[in-house]
């Protein structure tokens, strides 16, 4: 599943260098002013919103006071882009509610970068509100039930547990240590080749509904769930 992101910059050429960068880790589409951007919102929603400050017509702050005052929308993390670094720009722009802020000129890596931390961090809020989702995979906490496809699955506790472990570290490696002393608790000095068969397991009840294979192994470290 790729991440969609929108990119709001009037500056074409930095348009182009996103969608470059872009173009192998996230669903980019750019707009060359609020406006437009906001106008999209309502038939396509991001994951991600980039927003620069300084634009023509309504300017990035405008749009974010917008963005934060509207339920279907206030909950999408925006990464300010400016080249207005000093301090009091930055903490206008965060307090009106912006996730994160980067001024020019930046390095294209280290705002991948931010993006995807960001991102994470979206999918831990989705889990405190009570549902969690990556891809075709929908936890809902409040019903302590797992969906694949809309189907559900039965699952032991410590499958549940595990699963919901891996979804919220979506994308990155959750080592071996760290699964067994979350999951089974410090105590636990049972055979590793327990965590194996539960993941072998959990793979399989996925597999029922799903020709994903969201559970990566990491030979030697861990395991990782990849959004699809």
């Amino acid at each position: 599943m790729d991440y969609k992101v929108f990119v709001v910059e009037d500056d074409e050429s930095l348009r182009g260098l996103y969608e470059i960068a872009f173009q192998d880790t996230f669903d980019c589409r750019c707009f060359e002013n609020a406006e437009s951007m906001l106008d999209e919102l309502p038939s396509d929603r991001p994951d991600l919103i980039i927003l620069d400050l300084m634009l023509p017509g309504m300017d990035g702050l405008k749009a974010l006071n917008i963005l934060k005052a509207d339920a279907q929308s206030k909950n999408i993390p925006v990464i300010i882009v400016s080249a207005k670094g000093d301090e009091s720009v930055k903490v206008r722009g965060l307090d009106a509610g912006a996730d994160d802020y980067i001024s020019k000129p930046f390095s294209m890596l280290e705002l991948i970068a931010r993006v995807k931390a960001n991102l994470r961090k979206t999918v831990v809020k989705k889990l405190d509100e009570g549902v969690i989702e990556c891809g075709e995979i929908r936890i809902n906490n409040a019903e302590h039930a797992v969906y694949v496809n809309e189907n559900v699955i039965n699952l032991t506790l410590k499958e549940y547990n595990l699963l919901q472990l891996l979804i919220t570290n979506a994308d990155c490696v959750v080592t071996r240590e760290r699964i067994l002393s979350e999951v089974w608790g410090y105590e636990f000095v049972g055979e590793t080749r327990t965590l194996d068969m539960h993941i072998k397991s959990l793979r399989a009840k996925i597999a029922q509904f799903s020709d994903t294979q969201f559970i990566s192994t990491i030979r030697g470290v861990g395991y990782k769930l990849v959004r699809r």
